[in-house]
């Protein structure tokens, strides 16, 4: 007989838990990795700016080139929000003030200045994005663990894009596909199960980062004609709702855990009142001693129906295995 999929498999304690300095070190290099793949971009868009630059003599003739006026906004330090505010000749008054104050005086080096101050600005954008990092990263290894389950056990399955939100057949090839995916939906002995990430669920009132409910993909609908209809506004179609925390920092960690607990409290108490009890589970990527403790103690007392280590591979797989079989 098969071993029940459960916590059992993959945790004999709270130390099981607990993410390693190796996991940490790796979970910081992969985020460093990712920022350099997002800094790709605009790095080669300096590049392009510093070679088209450098077809004039003198920094005020940039302005004749008409092309290069967005790229000139932004060495100006004007953000894409900001220029909702600004009239032309605004924007054109901090262009000069650009070339008058800083292009001008840098001489001969006027192009190398003017890419500089380019990418001071663009880094602002990737430090927004950078701050999103971890939480996409996160969902993109816990997407890719439940895609690779799937496939091992040849299960077919449906795909919602995180896009336009429309439903696809499973792909020949899904390289890649965990950056693409808003909710995925199979068949297991039970019946249709669909998993949708980032999603409002109306009882608790709060987007909940995993609900994994009962029906077909055909039935969620996120947006459009029948989506009043559809099974996430019905609070009997909820089997198990999780929080995914993908921040390695170990700094962060407890506030993370108290984050995610919260919300899992939260959602315990409004299906309560309901008289209804879906399944819990926190899958987080730091997990510190003390959380660990806590954490393992609210799957003993079944408060806490699920939990494992994103960093750890074997936990994150029997995670998902346990999800694909509820």
């Amino acid at each position: 007989m098969a071993k029940e999929v459960s916590y059992k498999n993959h945790l004999n304690n709270s130390d099981d838990l607990i993410t390693t300095r190796e996991e940490t070190r790796a979970g910081f290099i992969s985020m460093a990795l990712e920022k350099n793949y997002l800094a790709l971009p605009y790095v080669e868009e300096a590049k392009a700016l510093k070679t088209i630059a450098q077809r004039v003599s003198k920094p005020m003739e940039l302005l004749e080139i008409d092309e290069l006026f967005p790229s000139l906004l932004s060495a100006s330090g004007l953000s894409i929000k900001s220029l909702n505010y600004l009239t032309i000749d605004d924007q054109k008054l901090a262009i000069k003030g650009l070339i008058e104050e800083f292009l001008e005086p840098a001489g001969n080096e006027f192009v190398e200045e003017l890419v500089y101050r380019y990418l001071l600005t663009k880094g602002d954008a990737l430090g927004g994005q950078a701050r999103n990092l971890a939480g996409s990263l996160g969902e993109r290894k816990f997407l890719r663990s439940l895609l690779s389950v799937l496939n091992v056990y040849q299960k077919n399955y449906f795909w919602m894009d995180n896009d336009g939100y429309n439903w696809h057949k499973k792909p020949s090839s899904d390289v890649d596909l965990e950056k693409k995916i808003k909710a995925i939906s199979w068949e297991n002995k039970s019946g249709n199960r669909t998993l949708v990430l980032n999603t409002n669920v109306p009882i608790v009132k709060k987007n909940i980062d995993l609900s994994l409910l009962e029906g077909n993909y055909s039935e969620l609908i996120l947006k459009g004609k029948g989506s009043t209809t559809s099974i996430h506004k019905d609070n009997s179609k909820y089997i198990a709702l999780g929080e995914l925390k993908g921040g390695i920092d170990p700094a962060g960690a407890d506030e993370h855990w108290k984050t995610a607990n919260t919300a899992l409290s939260r959602i315990r108490n409004s299906f309560d009142k309901i008289d209804m009890k879906p399944l819990t589970f926190f899958v987080g990527a730091a997990i510190e001693s003390s959380m660990s403790k806590e954490i393992f103690n609210q799957l003993v007392s079944t408060e806490l129906s699920n939990a494992g280590n994103l960093s750890i591979e074997e936990q994150l797989v029997s995670v998902c295995d346990w999800l694909i079989h509820q």
